[in-house]
């Protein structure tokens, strides 16, 4: 407690001085504000400055803290739940109101509704909570689809005849075949972008709208794609085209500078490219879908040297982060997502992030990085280095030999020890995104393959890539450095080394042999249990020499 005052408010602390009696209605303001940003912690009893000068008894005692509990219910709307301490401070006490994030607005009965949110100086505090930001937020957390809003003076007239059949030619050709029989209208219907008395919503206008129409009903919807050389713009795009025709000519402005390189795999060439076609399907596809269209700003996909980046407003949605978006799903608008699922354009299971970190992957490429996506975006950027080709190559020709396809987990192991060294459990399972448990089960269905070797048990296992696979990869001596010396090698090379220099140490056995202090003690001390070699000293001070043979006698 000492030390949550000691730092300060922040957005996820608020201070609340009881010197003057805070009265409940400010106390569950500031409760309710908490729960309507990221959850934290209300401390009542410290200052501004951070300084404990405590509560006094509230409805019959500090420490009842059930009943302040139940106020906080009774007093806020929808009711809210906490978790309230009372915390003895030098005699003193702090009354400690823990409050989680709530999906839904939280007010006071009076009506009062606020957020947490950061000043210009630096500090926190509690502002208005606008509606179009409750509504922001619950389009974020699922509760409202942004594509289901109904465009007051928005007609069929609003709407392309040529959109309609771009997606009849779409389902034809690998989407939800059933559209193709319909006429313009029932297709909008069938996609649940038409409202009560054939209203036309927002998803009926990204999808189907007249450009003019766009500019006028959905002003947030915008792309932007760019190609660079160097400092100079080779292509420069503005466009406010309906989301199929956007997609289909952004997929076309990428293949035209999508360059392949040819690689021999057997008798087959196998081409290459730049970027995965699959990959810039899935990552189009996602931006144009999964975008916060309650926000403006243009989907944005610049090509230059170095990169494809594509970014699109809104951070992930509520419940998804770096550390789980490829376990997790779950689209901003369901709406919008099922009609790109029905015209064929993304993956119908849902699993476009995966199958686009898999194409990557399989590529001989670095897996797209979505490090930079914030709060306010999210951006995916694909590497245009050199590909592995000698593993493209491998996991190509074992694919085809197989007639299976490798699993993502598979694929994303293989590309990391492809970069040399080896993994524990523990190494793997964040990049995996899956628990230990998991990662422990997918890697021994490797090792069965003959894809890694794994060495040690439990916890302590480590895998490396297999023999085989390294000579597939054209790489034999990298085997022996991944899986180090064998016990007999590291054995002589410890005693060649006393022999040499007269003494070893622990560090330099360690250092010798690639090995951990911890393994270096266990090697040095069996060898003078095995009287291969005398210890002299004790602990961080022993050192190791080759035993003295006692001299024949008569010997010169």
């Amino acid at each position: 407690m000492r030390r949550l005052a000691l730092a300060g408010e922040a957005l996820g602390v608020e201070f609340k001085s009881d010197r003057k009696r805070l009265s409940d209605a400010q106390l569950v303001e500031a409760v309710a504000c908490m729960a309507n940003g990221d959850g934290g912690a209300v401390l009542v009893g410290v200052e501004d400055d951070g300084t404990v000068t405590g509560v006094a008894p509230r409805h019959g005692a500090v420490t009842r803290a059930p009943l302040m509990q139940a106020l906080i219910s009774n007093l806020t709307v929808p009711p809210l739940s906490t978790a309230v301490t009372a915390v003895d401070v030098d005699g003193l006490t702090v009354l400690a109101i823990e409050v989680e994030s709530s999906a839904t607005p939280v007010g006071t009965n009076g009506g009062v509704y606020t957020r947490r949110a950061m000043r210009t100086d630096g500090r926190p505090e509690c502002v208005p909570y606008a509606f179009h930001e409750m509504y922001s937020r619950a389009v974020e957390v699922g509760q409202a689809d942004h594509a289901r809003v109904v465009l007051k003076g928005a007609t069929l007239d609003d709407l392309d005849p040529l959109e309609f059949e771009r997606m009849r030619a779409m389902s034809r050709s690998g989407g939800d075949a059933t559209l193709a029989t319909l006429e313009d209208h029932e297709i909008a219907r069938a996609l649940g972008v038409l409202g009560p008395g054939g209203a036309v919503l927002l998803g009926a206008m990204l999808l189907f709208g007249r450009q003019d129409s766009i500019a006028e009903f959905a002003p947030s919807h915008e792309v932007l794609f760019q190609v660079l050389e160097g400092t100079a713009v080779r292509t420069n795009l503005q466009s406010r085209a309906p989301l199929l025709a956007a997609a289909e000519d952004l997929y076309e402005r990428v293949s035209i500078v999508n360059r392949e390189e040819e690689i021999d795999a057997g008798l087959i060439r196998l081409a290459v490219p730049l970027i995965s076609p699959i990959a810039i399907r899935e990552v189009v596809a996602n931006a144009l879908v999964h975008r916060d269209y309650t926000r403006l700003g243009a989907v944005h996909i610049q090509l230059d040297d170095d990169a494809l980046t594509v970014s699109s407003p809104g951070g992930f949605p509520e419940g998804i982060t770096l550390d789980n978006f490829l376990r997790e799903n779950r689209p901003r608008s369901p709406l919008l997502a099922d009609a790109f699922k029905r015209a064929g354009l993304v993956e119908r299971s849902g699993r476009g992030i995966n199958r686009m970190v898999a194409e990557t992957i399989r590529l001989g490429r670095a897996a797209p990085d979505f490090s930079r996506s914030s709060s306010a975006s999210v951006v995916a950027v694909f590497a245009l280095g050199r590909a592995d080709v000698e593993l493209a190559r491998f996991v190509f020709e074992r694919e085809r030999a197989e007639g299976v396809p490798f699993l993502l987990a598979d694929l994303q192991v293989l590309a990391r020890l492809r970069q040399g060294g080896s993994l524990s459990i523990a190494d793997a399972a964040p990049f995996l995104q899956k628990s230990e448990a998991e990662t422990r089960a997918a890697l021994g269905r490797m090792a069965s393959r003959g894809l890694v070797d794994q060495r040690g048990s439990g916890r302590g296992s480590r895998y490396h890539l297999s023999a085989p696979v390294y000579r597939a990869l054209g790489d034999r001596a990298a085997y022996v450095r991944a899986h180090g010396f064998t016990e007999l090698q590291v054995e002589n090379m410890v005693l060649a080394y006393a022999d040499a220099h007269e003494r070893i140490t622990r560090a330099e056995a360690a250092d010798l042999c690639s090995l951990t202090p911890a393994q270096a003690s266990n090697v040095l001390r069996r060898l003078a249990s095995e009287g291969r070699l005398a210890m002299h000293g004790s602990r961080r001070g022993a050192y190791y020499t080759l035993p003295v043979v006692p001299r024949e006698p008569g010997a010169s």
